[in-house]
């Protein structure tokens, strides 16, 4: 009930429809009760009451760059993740949970844990620089003081000192290395003979922890042998010199592994002085992570963008170890040092992968991860509790409103999927745009099957169907449109790319007049128009001052009329492109990524922001207002609107997987009052 029935004297009902009628009343109390009328239609309006369906019922893991695993109680890990921050699991992976307070940039690169007091561990952020913890991740606060203000915004590797763990090293993206010799509390640069400062990796010994390895993007390897003190490259041998992974022998200090992104593995038996390639049977060749077993340093993992690769001769010859790792881009490793045939993957999308027999079998362990990215979000129209989000870890498929979610990923062999769209006659026939291509499926997401004859471009980031003739559809690519008329069978370049700004973000069709298209290109193209689908386009930017557009949405009811999701905010066309102007009233976060309007209500839409939320307009972009409440992620990249209850949005986050904002009308009713 929103509201109760009293008698006379008492407050009025609140009721969506209909009056309330007092039977006797005195003026007195009738002055009292238009008070009270006057004072509630301030608050009259919609309850909102934003809900995660998708962080804990299926649509789990995420983005994983970082492992780190307690020495002392190897059941405790860290799990560094893109957008979502560190989660900690205390029973080997079988759940996790965040362990955020503080933590104000949760883009996380590397972790580190000092050896002596396990509950002290270091983040390194893309974006805010090296934060700390001194009880397990519980609470966290920046240790910036001495690293350059821009510089603190990229810290990719870090590391510590094993014999004097007060001692920590942070490589940053493009100044080099910097020392703390006091927990994080300040910090020097130390890079005297280091001639390429974009470091990837670090890597200290652990006998002599005054040598020290970097590993950096162009540069190879730099060596120190005085804690930081003077570098010199050591890259004999080394013919690939982007590194993005280190590991010494715990035995021998002076073997020494590089895991480059091309060129497979690399060892050394003289501390760096001279490379080689050790790559018989390693046949994915781009290494982002390397780990050494610590009872037996001739087992070596290696990760990599083909999954996880096994050594048990010291790199020697190599086997793929990738039974049950359905997500195969490697980013992250760690070996449990009381039981080294226990080890962790973290990947790029599918989150943590554990393996209990040295890699022979995995299994994800993400319960509690809720690290996903979503990209995209489509709806059955005929069924709308069907729904389907598009991950970077592939497509995941609700059927009960994002109460539960399962991945539907048989034959997609690309997993960064941008874009859905379903076939709205044949809503079990979807197509998902992915980093490698289009893929098409004919049983609501069963199987996959890639659909890219004709076209050369892999990088898909949105998805049309022509809604007079399903068999058409549109794709925006990172090389301009794509056409199909055959149902993705065949594709045709629908413009000469020349011509055509090759970052196209978003397409928008008129839904009466379907020849007229439009695209919204990133940077600096704006939007173009086609009006005979495809064949020809042009600039429509009269006052777009914002050109990098990233989302575009055209009212059902009156196509002329159409809005664009900027970098600088929204804009509206009520002339079909020929004219702009920004409608940002109240809209504090100005970087639009995700547009949805409601279909019933053309003047009610939604705006998905980078960094501020869901914000609703119900006068056609005139005023905005934030529907947050319970919204616990705030960068939003897809919007969709259940069909059958427009009141019913859902969210995809990019680091909280699907939300559910349900909105509840309701308003305060005149009274009718009777005399005595």
């Amino acid at each position: 009930m929103l509201g109760r029935s009293l008698e006379s004297g008492g407050l009025p009902m609140i009721t969506k429809r209909g009056f309330t009628v007092l039977r006797t009343t005195t003026l007195r109390e009738v002055l009292h009760i238009s008070l009270l009328v006057l004072l509630s239609t301030f608050q009259a309006g919609i309850a909102f009451s934003a809900t995660d369906v998708g962080t804990s019922n299926g649509l789990e893991g995420g983005v994983v760059y970082a492992l780190a695993i307690d020495p002392a109680t190897p059941a405790t890990l860290y799990a560094g993740t893109l957008g979502g921050g560190v989660f900690k699991s205390t029973n080997g992976g079988a759940n996790w949970s965040a362990v955020n307070a503080g933590l104000t940039n949760t883009d996380v690169r590397t972790l580190a844990i000092d050896p002596a007091t396990p509950a002290t561990l270091y983040v390194g952020t893309n974006g805010g620089g090296v934060f700390k913890s001194t009880n397990g991740g519980a609470n966290w606060s920046a240790v910036n003081t001495g690293l350059p203000a821009w510089t603190a915004t990229d810290v990719w590797a870090l590391a510590i000192d094993p014999a004097t763990p007060a001692t920590l090293y942070a490589g940053t993206w493009s100044d080099g290395v910097f020392k703390s010799t006091n927990g994080g509390a300040n910090w020097s640069a130390v890079n005297t003979g280091l001639t390429n400062e974009i470091v990837y990796a670090l890597a200290i010994g652990p006998a002599s922890p005054a040598t020290l390895y970097a590993g950096t993007w162009g540069g190879g390897v730099f060596k120190s042998t005085n804690g930081g003190g003077n570098w010199s490259a050591v890259n004999a041998g080394l013919t690939n010199t982007y590194v993005y992974a280190l590991a010494i022998d715990p035995v021998t200090p002076a073997t020494l592994y590089a895991g480059p992104g091309g060129g497979g593995v690399f060892k050394s038996t003289n501390g760096g002085a001279n490379w080689s390639a050790v790559n018989a049977g390693l046949t994915a060749t781009a290494v982002y992570a390397l780990a050494i077993d610590p009872v037996t340093p001739g087992t070596l993992y290696a990760g990599t963008g083909g999954g996880v690769f096994k050594s048990t001769n010291g790199g020697a010859n190599w086997s793929a170890a990738n039974t049950g790792l359905t997500a195969t881009d490697v980013r992250a490793l760690a070996i449990d040092p009381a039981t080294p045939t226990t080890l962790y993957a973290g990947t790029n999308g599918g989150g943590v992968f554990k393996s209990t027999n040295g890699g022979a079998n995995w299994s994800a362990v993400n319960t509690g991860l809720t690290a996903t990215a979503v990209w995209a979000l489509a709806i059955d129209p005929a069924t709308p509790a069907t729904l389907y989000a598009g991950t970077i870890g592939g497509v995941f498929k609700s059927t009960n409103g994002g109460a539960t979610w399962s991945a539907v990923n048989a034959g997609l062999t690309n997993t960064d999927v941008r874009a859905l769209a379903i076939d709205p006659a044949t809503p079990a026939a979807l197509y998902a745009g992915t980093d490698g291509g289009v893929f098409k499926s004919t049983n609501g997401g069963a199987n996959w099957n890639a659909v890219n004859v004709g076209q050369t471009y892999t990088r898909f980031r949105a998805l049309v169907i022509d809604p007079a003739e399903l068999a058409t559809f549109y794709a925006g690519t990172w090389g301009g449109v794509l056409k199909s008329m055959h149902g993705g069978a065949n594709w045709s370049w629908s413009a000469v790319k020349i011509d055509f700004p090759t970052f196209v973000r978003a397409l928008a069709i008129d839904p009466v007049t379907p020849a007229t298209l439009y695209a919204g290109t990133q940077v600096i193209g704006g939007v173009f128009k086609s009006t005979n689908g495809g064949a020809n386009w042009s600039a429509v930017n009269t006052g777009l001052t914002a050109t990098g557009v990233y989302a575009l949405a055209i009212d059902p009811v009156t196509p002329a009329t159409l809005y664009a999701g900027t970098g600088g905010g929204v804009f509206k066309s009520p002339n079909g492109g020929a004219n702009w102007s920004a409608v940002n009233t109240g809209l504090t976060a100005t970087g639009v990524y995700a547009l949805a309007i409601d279909p019933a209500t053309p003047t009610t839409l939604y705006a998905g922001t980078y960094g501020g939320g869901v914000f609703k307009s119900t006068n056609g972009g005139a005023n905005w207002s934030a529907v947050n409440a319970g919204l616990t992620a705030t960068y939003v990249s897809a919007l969709a609107i259940d069909p059958a209850t427009p009141t019913t949005l859902y969210a995809g986050t990019n680091d909280r997987g699907v939300m559910v904002i349900r909105q509840l009308e309701y308003q305060y009713l005149p009274l009718v009052v009777r005399g005595q």
